[in-house]
């Protein structure tokens, strides 16, 4: 096994720089996000690493070549407009780039889909999840503003927030809850899940008592808490991530004696999340939606990817490792399907995804580039961790 590693290296060593076909992925890893992003990372080298490290295309052998570039800064100790945008511009720059892996939030997804697809560069997302990526959203211009080529260039393998929403809302109905206080983080994902879960509340009977933006740079939200106990909120709503103050949130709301619960999308579905609300205060009381189920309720060819993960990483996949392991083999098939080092024909390739079997289970890519896929389901914590609840329906 030793030797034929050994070979394979030397085989990969010996290819020509001019041989090589890059695949680089532009997601925060500076910051709290680091650890929900580096389990995506995991996810796409594995891939690589299962397909050999190397492709043939209308018979000519190709390196790949994958860099992971970060997309966070220091200064905000999350994504970066100025990285993003710069991370686009130097992808475009290299004809070997093929694939651009990304992004992790949805308003770095506004900065780049148009420069990526000005220049007809694939891009596939493991975790946007804003409608107007898409297909219209209610926000001027959507999608359209991002396609200026016309085309569609732009693909995720989770579903969207209208799907999010309303398995939210659904599920806040089914938790006894007749009052709900809807919070949002200002953000293009934050901003557009809290819409969608507050227009779908209100189809569904329970009534809206309070809907704010938040301060996600404040040190606490003690007026904000006041607000929400004198509006007799049984559930607090939170468009938002872990990275944008979600866990001040629940630590603000518990010291201040309001005891509904706290439902959350899946930008807060990470361990970092309980850290930072403080497990004891999460306690029975919070809740989070995703899509597609967590990593030990994955079956098929999902059961072996996270076994298969386990056995290289020596340790335990978060949620959304699975995602970044179905874009990197998403990419391989698109690029084998190409069958050229051509990145309108790896574009084409990906739009004609038809029942890719995968460890998200058999699914499809729309005129949209929005995956058929719908399921999520929720968790809620349980002994200082997430725990699996239900499929949501």
């Amino acid at each position: 096994m030793l030797h034929r590693a050994l070979l394979l290296i030397a085989a990969l060593a010996a290819l020509p720089a001019e041989d090589s076909i890059k695949i680089v992925s532009s997601l925060p890893r500076t910051g709290s996000a680091g650890a929900q992003t580096g389990t995506i990372v995991n996810g796409i080298v594995l891939a690589i690493e299962q397909a050999g490290g190397a492709i043939t295309l209308d018979g000519k052998s190709y390196k790949i070549s994958y860099a992971d570039w970060d997309d966070a800064s220091p200064e905000r100790g999350q994504w970066d407009a100025a990285v993003e945008s710069a991370n686009a511009a130097k992808a475009v720059a290299d004809p070997d780039i093929l694939a651009y892996i990304g992004t992790f939030n949805s308003g770095a997804a506004k900065i780049s889909i148009p420069v990526l697809n000005k220049a007809g560069l694939a891009m596939v997302s493991p975790a946007n999840t804003a409608i107007g990526l898409t297909k219209p959203s209610g926000e001027p211009g959507e999608p359209d503003i991002y396609r200026p080529s016309g085309k569609v260039t732009y693909f995720r393998v989770v579903p969207a927030d209208d799907i999010q929403g309303l398995a939210a809302a659904r599920w806040a109905k089914a938790l006894n809850t007749t009052k709900v206080f809807v919070l949002h983080d200002r953000e293009a994902y934050g901003k557009g899940v809290a819409d969608s879960f507050k227009r779908n509340a209100a189809t569904l009977g329970l009534t809206v008592v309070g809907y704010e933006a938040i301060d996600i740079k404040a040190a606490n939200y003690r007026p904000l808490v006041t607000k929400i106990r004198a509006a007799g909120a049984q559930l607090v709503y939170f468009g938002g991530t872990t990275q944008t103050n979600g866990g001040q949130l629940v630590k603000d709301l518990v010291s201040g004696g309001v005891d509904a619960k706290f439902l959350c999308p899946d930008g807060c579905f990470e361990n970092a999340f309980i850290t930072a609300a403080g497990a004891a205060n999460c306690e029975g009381r919070v809740f989070v939606t995703f899509g597609g189920v967590p990593p030990k309720q994955l079956t098929g060819k999902g059961a072996t990817f996270v076994a298969a993960y386990r056995e290289r990483f020596k340790t335990e996949p978060e949620a959304y490792a699975v995602y970044g392991y179905e874009c990197g083999n998403v990419v391989l098939d698109a690029l084998r399907r190409a069958n050229k080092k051509d990145r309108a024909a790896v574009v084409a390739a990906l739009a004609a995804t038809k029942d890719f079997d995968g460890a998200l289970g058999r699914w499809s890519f729309d005129a949209n580039g929005d995956t058929s896929l719908t399921t999520m389901s929720g968790s809620m914590v349980k002994n200082g961790e997430w725990a699996f609840d239900r499929v949501l329906e």
